[in-house]
C-alpha cells in the first residue's frame, strides 16, 4: 500500500485503539468501568467513560 501510515503499539499495554482518518487514538484500560462509543456516519464522535466503585464500608468515595 503506497503512502500508508504506520503506527506501532505496545502489546504489553491494555488499551483500546481507535483509528480513523489516518489518526490513532489510545484509550487506556480502566480497573473497573465501561466505555460507550457514540458513532455517527461511521465515525466515533465521543467516548463516554463510566467508572464503577464498589462499596466496601469506606467513609468516602473519591
Amino acid at each position: 500500500m503506497s503512502g500508508s501510515n504506520v503506527y506501532q503499539i505496545d502489546l504489553s499495554v491494555n488499551a483500546i485503539y481507535i483509528v480513523q482518518d489516518g489518526h490513532c487514538t489510545m484509550l487506556p484500560a480502566m480497573e473497573f468501568g465501561s466505555d460507550t462509543f457514540i458513532i455517527r456516519n461511521n465515525k466515533i464522535l465521543d467516548v463516554i467513560r463510566s467508572k464503577r466503585v464498589r462499596l466496601n464500608g469506606q467513609d468516602k468515595i473519591e
